[in-house]
């Protein structure tokens, strides 16, 4: 018999009812076992999803840093022991401020839903996600929430080659909907409008009150959404009309947003053009420009980005655990260059293209930060 419990035993606990830490407890103290087989009965459905300091979007690659901010969608241990609040658990052992090191597992909770169907525990899971803030270090948040909505998982139609089949390119957020974006550019234009408003109090700002546009160009996944907001009316978006309620306060990083019956969960994060929102298992970023200006922003020279190809970036934080070169090698496509460790994982980081190395910046044994140089070819 398997004497531990598994990662996994909060599903075990959340459709039986039963604690089993407390029995393995009184068991150890020299309890007779109260429990006998007859006695468990299965209610209900529980999902458990790990929270990891692993990138999806960079091959699902560690995650180093500090947790600069950290609020799950219910506090850690808290509700209903086996429960949690409303049928949403979470189990942590992390808070603001904690470290997520190279040397140890990266999983920072474990977020555990329970519902009286499948399809209920799943759609906790999507709402608990989409309010769960994690900033500072790389994470999975967004890839649990797109793997909650697939179709396949809702279908139950699952193997152990799902991802690679269903992402043979690599992950890059859930595809979304054309009834999301439009609800997304309506929310971006009511966070817009709220922020000119508070900007607009500033004394002397612009010399003096301007009020906030009504009328905004919300651009977002390479689309433009006109969107026209009414004291009246409410928020049209392309002619449609939305039934939003939300509150939002300028530095607000989470809005939970109705729209008709249903809520959505928003996260916010400030960007050097506009803004980011996150829900439903993908990042969009935002631009939001007033609509009678919004036609110059096309004249807008776009910055081009530096080419980075003739150098090898280390991909994740980790240890130089061996460099194969020397300056002056001859190298080709495909090549071995070094070993970069992190987290027990070994990531061998080979040539792009063929050259001759030029400099190395890095030696054996030293640690390394994302994107950090390790050699140059030329």
């Amino acid at each position: 018999m398997n004497t531990r419990l598994q990662v996994e035993h909060p599903v075990t606990e959340c459709i039986t009812g039963i604690d089993l830490v407390e029995q393995m407890i009184r068991v150890a103290a020299g309890e007779k076992l109260a429990l006998k087989q007859e006695d468990i009965t299965i209610n209900g459905w529980a999902i458990e999803n790990r929270v990891y300091a692993e990138d999806p979007y960079r091959g699902f690659l560690p995650s180093t840093g500090r947790l600069v901010d950290y609020k799950p969608p219910v506090p850690g241990w808290s509700g209903d022991g086996i429960y949690g609040v409303n049928g949403v658990r979470v189990d942590d052992g992390v808070m603001d401020g904690g470290e997520v090191s190279i040397f140890y597992d990266p999983m920072i909770a474990k977020l555990i839903t329970w519902g009286q169907t499948r399809d209920e525990a799943a759609d906790k899971q999507i709402a608990a996600l989409d309010s769960f803030i994690l900033e500072g270090v790389g994470h999975n948040i967004d890839f649990l929430c797109a793997i909650m909505q697939h179709p396949r998982f809702r279908s139950g139609d699952l193997t152990t080659g799902f991802i690679a089949e269903e992402y043979p390119d690599g992950f890059s957020g859930a595809q979304a909907t054309d009834e999301l974006l439009i609800q997304l550019a309506g929310i971006a234009a009511f966070i817009a409008t709220a922020n000119a408003d508070r900007a607009a109090q500033v004394d002397g700002q612009l010399g003096g009150r301007i009020d906030a546009p009504g009328h905004w160009q919300i651009r977002l996944a390479g689309q433009k959404f006109n969107v026209l907001l009414d004291d009246r009316d409410g928020i049209s978006v392309e002619g449609v009309t939305l039934d939003l309620e939300m509150e939002y306060t300028p530095g607000d990083n989470l809005v939970v947003a109705t729209i008709g019956e249903a809520e959505l969960g928003v996260k916010l994060a400030r960007t050097v053009k506009g803004f980011r929102l996150t829900t439903r298992g993908a990042s969009h970023e935002v631009l939001c420009l007033p609509g009678h200006i919004a036609h110059l922003a096309d004249h807008m020279i776009e910055k081009t980005p530096p080419d980075l190809s003739k150098y090898l970036l280390c991909p994740m934080p980790g240890l130089i655990t061996k460099i194969h070169v020397e300056p002056g090698d001859t190298v080709e496509a495909g090549q071995p260059l070094a070993v970069v460790e992190a987290m027990k994982m070994e990531n061998i980081l080979r040539a792009e293209k063929s050259g001759v190395v030029k400099i190395i910046e890095v030696e054996e044994g030293e640690s390394l930060a994302v994107d950090a140089v390790i050699l140059e070819l030329e």
